[in-house]
Order: C-alpha cells, then sequence, then structure tokens
C-alpha cells in the first residue's frame, strides 16, 4: 500500500518527494472525468517499473489523498524506487 497526495493541473508529471510518510505527486491532467487517476496510474507504473494493472487505487478515487495497493512490491522496494 502506498499514501499519496495527488496534486492535479501541474505543469508536468513530478514526484515531489515524501511528507510525512505520504509520498507528494503532481500530475498534468485535470481532476475531470478520471483524466487525473489515469495520468496517476500510467506515471506511477512507469517510475516503480511495473505494469499499470499493477496499481490500484483502494481508497481516494475523487480525493488527492489516495491509497495505492501495488501488486508485486514491499512497502521498503515502492519507497526505495521512488526515492531514487
Amino acid at each position: 500500500m502506498l499514501r499519496l497526495r495527488v496534486h492535479p493541473g501541474a505543469r508536468q508529471n513530478e514526484l515531489a518527494g515524501f511528507t510525512d510518510g505520504v509520498l507528494q505527486v503532481r500530475v498534468a491532467a485535470p481532476p475531470v472525468k478520471g483524466k487525473a487517476n489515469r495520468e496517476l496510474t500510467a506515471f506511477l507504473s512507469q517510475a516503480l517499473g511495473v505494469s499499470k494493472s499493477s496499481l490500484t487505487i483502494v481508497k481516494g478515487h475523487t480525493s488527492r489523498n489516495k491509497v495505492i495497493a501495488v501488486d508485486g512490491l514491499s512497502q521498503e522496494e515502492i519507497v526505495k524506487r521512488l526515492s531514487t
């Protein structure tokens, strides 16, 4: 599980680091009709080196605060891959 806070409508997609154990992510897509969620999963799958189908939004489909499950990676491995 990965807790994150999404900032939609950013200039570009980027990881803004961890704050109190919550990953800050900026996505370029607007928060309209799931566009930001689709952009988020595509961006995170690329950053983690996993397929998009390995990511599932568990909580926060319509919120900026989300919990995402990543199949096949441990919590430590997720943090390690996102910190580099």
